[in-house]
């Protein structure tokens, strides 16, 4: 699988799709250490993560996004207006156990992207991801080029995370993608979800409910991953089947967002 490219600013954290693959030794090996139920909890999230990324790949791009040779670019009109709801770099420091260091990595690297298209400094967002980066010495970081660039990774860093014992974690990267990305959402639904149609509706924000059951679910063998499904659970509302729906269905459940935001991203 390609690594897949990023679709819209809202979404750009969509990309943490985990497609299959051939398993290596060493994972059948450490597979057989899992219940039966928690492999197939972990092949349900990487499979509904990637469901979403597919979804995505289906729509338009939004009318202030464009894509040249140089990548994506936004209009002039939009990057006149900065967005003000980043998260501050320097709150890195916060982040004390190693899930949170990797949930933080998670939402800098989404957030330096957003900051990049609107061509703001992004100094201090790549000084915070090397420090988390090295803080975290995963192995696994040398199956992409960037450390920054997680919001696009493709099936390399899941095969690698798996492979070096560190796929517990790979769950945290991806569950603080998601709550970025649906955190930017709230910002102006209108504007980002206006190339939706229903069925993408219905079908993202479903797959969006299951992976928070399976998170959920995997809580049971990863203690680490407790408070992640525990900030998720209010969120099982965003279950639309029209874009009218998930619009005010977000708009409802804004302030379990952010409360939600609060309380992995720290």
């Amino acid at each position: 699988m390609k690594k897949l490219s990023v679709l819209a600013i809202a979404f750009v954290a969509i990309a943490f799709a985990a497609c299959g693959g051939k398993k290596t030794e060493a994972t059948a090996e450490a597979d057989t250490l899992k219940s039966f139920e928690q492999q197939q909890i972990e092949a349900s999230i990487k499979m509904h993560f990637d469901s979403i990324a597919s979804e995505m790949a289906r729509l338009p791009q939004l009318p202030f996004v464009q894509e040249g040779n140089g990548g994506l670019t936004l209009s002039k009109e939009e990057k006149q207006v900065k967005p003000d709801f980043l998260i501050d770099p320097a709150t890195a420091t916060e982040a004390a156990t190693l899930a949170e260091k990797y949930r933080m990595l998670s939402a800098l690297s989404v957030d330096k992207k957003i900051a990049s298209l609107y061509e703001m400094p992004v100094e201090e967002y790549d000084k915070a991801i090397a420090k988390l980066t090295a803080d975290i010495n995963d192995p696994s970081f040398k199956a992409i080029q960037d450390g920054g660039t997680l919001y696009e990774t493709s099936t390399e860093l899941y095969d690698a995370m798996e492979k070096n014992g560190r796929i517990n974690y790979f769950w945290q990267l991806g569950s603080a993608a998601l709550i970025e990305q649906l955190f930017v959402t709230t910002q102006n639904s209108d504007k980002f979800l206006s190339v939706f149609n229903d069925e993408a509706a219905a079908n993202i924000s479903f797959r969006i409910v299951l992976i928070l059951d399976a998170v959920n679910r995997l809580s049971q063998y990863d203690p680490e991953i407790k408070p992640v499904a525990d900030a998720l659970a209010p969120l099982d509302v965003l279950n639309a089947t029209t874009v009218a729906e998930l619009k005010s269905q977000i708009a409802s459940a804004k302030d379990n967002i952010i409360a939600a935001r609060k309380a992995i991203i720290k």
